[in-house]
């Protein structure tokens, strides 16, 4: 989480805080999985104009710049990334009937 607290900070300083910011962020989570959708399209050849264009790890890489996108966007609303992240983890396995304790 070093990472997003480190975004978010840089973030605040350039673009400013506030409700207007939150929102951008909110929106910028879209913007990344739309790239990581164009990419899946990509990597299964899907645009008959472009055949294939991305790999499996290019699909990887734009799903882990989504799941950073949005814990800055956790972390922009004022909340604790790793507890949000914690407590969904928890209702998943819950949901599942696994035990939480010893799963990441």
């Amino acid at each position: 989480m070093r990472a997003v607290r480190a975004a978010v900070a840089w973030l605040d300083e350039h673009q400013g805080t506030g409700r207007e910011q939150q929102t951008i962020r909110i929106l910028k989570l879209t913007e990344e999985a739309g790239e990581a959708a164009r990419a899946w399209i990509g990597a299964t050849g899907q645009n008959p104009r472009h055949a294939v264009t991305h790999s499996v790890d290019d699909v990887a890489a734009e799903l882990a710049d989504t799941a950073i996108t949005a814990l800055v966007a956790i972390e922009s609303l004022g909340c604790d990334a790793n507890q949000v992240m914690a407590d969904c983890a928890a209702k998943i396995l819950a949901r599942i009937g696994r035990s939480p304790a010893g799963v990441d």
